[in-house]
């Protein structure tokens, strides 16, 4: 039949011709010619060149197509069952191989499986507030010194134009206290220190707390108060708590008009525990228009469709004309920052968002897992083409009675498959009995999602994806041997596999080797940062939030009671913690000549600097000799550094927060600078004033000679006699501060796990290869040994050839692990210097661990008898 004639459509015609049967060809193509032309002849040629190529996909199903290329017509089910038993044998024949294959692949995939739950954790951040696509916080960018900062406290003044004058734009606002609140919540007998936050109403419905018990309008009320439903079940047991009163620092009586679940970890606001009106904290000293203080956040929430970008350039210079001129001069900017990346995405350098060390935690994490399962598929891919010699004359005979190489192909990747399928469910076993491990170390609450069919559709892919990467160089390398030479016995192992499996080994080296350089430069860095100065001393020094009312005016008794137990070194107050950085504050002038600058304050009572350990390098501490030092300040090393002053004691600041003169102030003393905030920051330049006036932090130093079991009871006997409404909820200053270091910790912690298990998974697979190496060499060694060669020179024979790898390895990790570790290294102001000896340890690590893997299977063929090995040959 001449089909040129015919015209139809060529790629479709010949698309038929590639995928029709051959039986079924002549007698289908004829029929589909027939029609084209009838129809070519009825409605045209464009109409019947379209049913053509319509019939054609149509006749595109089973029964018509075609057998793929290569693959004869055999019962394909009996030939995979055929596949798995044949895999199935082998893995019990050579049990060595198989546990350290499945041991290292279910290694490779647990580290994943924990990695990846870690990173979904972090992904899918505030995801639990239904309207987290809509809801942005107002940050606020000003100039100070030449950079814009970026900052998240503001007025309430902003929130209350945005509710009045914005309104169209916003379906809700609400503003929020900017930071926890810690206060004693009590009911009868049962009384905690608890964190929460004060809110405005409309926060309840932005953030969709999930109600167990009233309603989320509860908070209009002054009040009022909604607790958390662990909070409750701690205050009230299996009692109804709605519409029940409890106190809030034994001050407020607020009536509990709502309960919602606890809110997740993976969510802000997840620590708290209250949350109370607005309107309750600033009650009698602040209002929701006021200009100058910036104490709360706030939130907004878009309409349906609306956009962050062109909201904040409508609300952006709001704030210009309302902040006094000294605030105008800084040009502050306000805009909408989107939920979704507020716990990745909001760190900011000179106004511009840059990518935080959280999002850097996401990418390092995911990276080692990746390598880590990696290192598993690398370990499958040597020891099987290793082990391939054994397997030549089974192909040898496969191929010979009519296997073509797709079939091999196949059945090969059936094996991997098999293998890693096991690995996955030893994996999921491994994750399911470490998670509480993990999520203590993490600090997370994860759970392996086992009724998610998103989950397993995941674990398949993963599966699947493992067996393709572990089962691929296999499959292509052992399908490719050449039968006629297997069968005359002329095959031979040659370089082409040795090769290969050397560059993975180097390759699986790397990796681990930058694991492991990374691993010990966190902790160096964590080091570093723990023995830094800090200026006072921690040791001994405990500290409470005096939160009660029932502390006012009791300073002095509780000072002599406790200095009376004998347990008690001294004590003082002061109106911030001293591992925390609080209260910034400016208005500060010398001869007129006004600072820029603002300067953290803080507010202590004569007794401080003795209880904390202060230490001066100039001047003196506050004395109750001189009644004048309440008009005294004490500075700090960066302080002085601001202020330029040559001879500072005796020199006097004025200070006019906001415009209003509080006075001036001399200088008494210059003391060392005191690490409040972050350990990896430079100092904030501090100025302390002496007060008594609501100090709301007790800070007390026990004796040295007292241990601190002793001393604990009988500081807690005098505050509950003194100031019974107040739990005895104390923190030691050490502790607080070692807290600081919580998140580098974990991310040491974690690293050091996943470095461990990567040196673990290489050595594993090295001892495999090291074994099949030492057995295909039984022949020479006996042959060697014979010849009078030593224990020792038959060793390192065996292993010199490993130990050149691991030295490849370390000449490529060393300069690649000193960029990565020198870049991470570099968002940290105060850092830990890079010393060449940690890469030459690890390196002598990696060479002695190597050996010492080696060693075992060298020494065990170098001491066999070698009649039995030559007769085995």
């Amino acid at each position: 039949m001449n089909l040129s004639t015919n015209n139809p459509p060529k790629y479709a015609h010949r698309f038929f011709q590639w995928f029709c049967r051959p039986g079924l060809r002549d007698s289908i193509e004829g029929d589909l010619m027939e029609l084209y032309n009838e129809r070519k002849k009825e409605r045209g040629k464009r109409n019947a060149d379209q049913k053509f190529i319509l019939d054609v996909l149509l006749l595109f199903r089973p029964g018509i197509v075609r057998p793929l290329a290569g693959i004869v017509n055999l019962n394909t089910n009996g030939m995979y069952k055929s596949y798995l038993k044949i895999g199935w044998r082998n893995l019990l024949r050579n049990k060595g191989y198989s546990l350290i294959n499945i041991g290292g692949l279910a290694m490779g995939m647990a580290v994943a499986i924990l990695i990846g739950l870690w990173v979904f954790d972090e992904l899918s951040f505030n995801k639990y507030y239904k309207n987290h696509e809509t809801i942005a916080q107002v940050y606020r960018s000003s100039i100070f010194n030449g950079e814009r900062e970026v900052n998240t406290p503001l007025v309430t003044g902003l929130g209350t134009l945005l509710k009045t004058e914005y309104g169209q734009h916003f379906k809700n606002v609400a503003m929020v206290r900017s930071r926890t609140e810690e206060r004693v919540i009590a009911f009868g007998e049962n009384k905690f220190v608890q964190a929460g936050y004060f809110m405005e109403a409309e926060g309840a419905d932005m953030f969709s707390l999930d109600m167990v018990g009233g309603s989320r309008s509860g908070l209009k009320d002054m009040k009022s108060i909604f607790l958390s439903e662990s909070l409750a079940k701690k205050l009230f047991g299996n009692h109804d708590p709605i519409n029940q009163v409890v106190t809030m620092d034994a001050r407020w009586d607020l009536t509990v008009t709502g309960v919602y679940k606890d809110l997740p970890k993976n969510t802000t606001f997840s620590d708290a525990t209250y949350f109370a009106p607005l309107s309750l904290y600033i009650d009698g000293w602040a209002t929701l228009d006021s200009w100058d203080n910036y104490f709360v956040n706030v939130y907004v929430q878009l309409y349906p469709g609306g956009d962050f970008e062109e909201t904040s350039k409508i609300i952006k210079d709001v704030m210009l004309s309302h902040v006094d001129a000294e605030s105008v001069e800084t040009k502050p900017e306000i805009f909408l920052h989107p939920m979704s990346q507020w716990h990745l995405n909001s760190e900011f350098k000179n106004g511009e968002l840059v990518t935080s060390k959280r999002m850097m935690s996401v990418w390092y994490y995911s990276a080692i897992g990746i390598f880590v399962l990696l290192l598993a598929c690398i370990n499958f891919m040597y020891l099987s083409t290793a082990r391939s010699e054994k397997r030549a004359r089974e192909i040898g005979i496969r191929k010979s009675i009519g296997s073509l190489r797709g079939q091999l192909v196949q059945q090969f990747f059936g094996e991997a498959f098999m293998v890693v399928a096991i690995s996955a469910i030893v994996a999921l076993a491994a994750v399911q009995l470490s998670l509480p491990w993990f999520n203590a170390v993490s600090g997370k609450n994860m759970a392996l999602p086992m009724g998610s069919p998103l989950f397993w559709a995941i674990m398949a892919g993963v599966v699947l994806f493992t067996a393709l990467v572990a089962g691929s160089y296999p499959a292509l390398y052992l399908s490719s041997f050449n039968a006629v030479k297997i069968l005359k016995g002329t095959f031979k192992i040659g370089g082409q596999g040795l090769v290969p499996r050397r560059i993975l080994v180097v390759v699986q080296f790397t990796v681990s080797i930058i694991i492991t350089i990374g691993t010990i430069i966190v902790y160096q860095q964590i080091q570093y940062a723990k023995e830094r100065p800090v200026g006072y001393t921690r040791d001994n020094l405990i500290e409470l939030r005096a939160s009660s009312s029932e502390y006012k005016g009791k300073y002095q008794s509780l000072r002599n009671e406790l200095k009376n137990t004998g347990a008690v070194e001294e004590m003082a107050e002061a109106n911030y913690s001293v591992t925390d950085t609080r209260g910034w504050n400016g208005g500060f002038s010398w001869h007129g000549q006004k600072y820029s600058q603002d300067f953290n304050i803080n507010f202590v009572t004569h007794e401080y600097g003795q209880t904390v350990g202060l230490e001066f390098i100039q001047g003196r501490d506050f004395s109750r000799a001189f009644p004048g030092d309440i008009y005294g300040i004490l500075i700090n090393e960066s302080a002085l550094d601001i202020l330029g002053l040559e001879s500072p004691i005796g020199e006097s600041l004025n200070w006019s927060p906001g415009g209003h003169n509080q006075g001036d102030y001399k200088i008494l003393g210059v003391v060392k600078d005191m690490v409040k905030g972050s350990p990896y920051l430079p100092t904030d330049p501090s100025i302390i004033f002496l007060s008594y006036r609501d100090l709301s932090w007790l800070y007390i130093k026990i004796k040295p000679t007292v241990a601190p079991n002793e001393a604990l009871p009988k500081i807690q006997s005098v505050i509950s006699s003194l100031v019974p409404s107040a739990p005895f909820d104390y923190t030691f200053a050490d502790e607080a501060y070692a807290a600081k270091f919580m998140a580098e910790e974990r991310t040491g912690k974690l690293a050091t796990v996943f470095s461990v298990l990567a040196v673990a998974i290489s050595c594993l697979g090295l001892l495999g290869l090291a074994s099949f190496m030492a057995g295909q060499r039984t022949k020479e060694i006996g042959i060697r040994k014979i010849m009078g060669a030593s224990v020792g020179s038959l060793w390192k024979m065996l292993s010199k050839d490993f130990v050149v790898l691991v030295i490849i390895a370390c000449a490529i990790a060393i300069p690649f692990s000193f960029y990565l570790m020198h870049n991470w290294l570099a968002q940290y102001e105060y850092k830990a210097t890079i010393s060449w000896t940690v890469f030459v340890a690890t390196g002598i690590g990696a060479l002695a661990l190597t050996l010492l893997t080696v060693s075992y299977q060298a020494l065990k063929a170098a001491t066999m008898d070698p009649v039995k090995g030559l007769r085995a040959e």
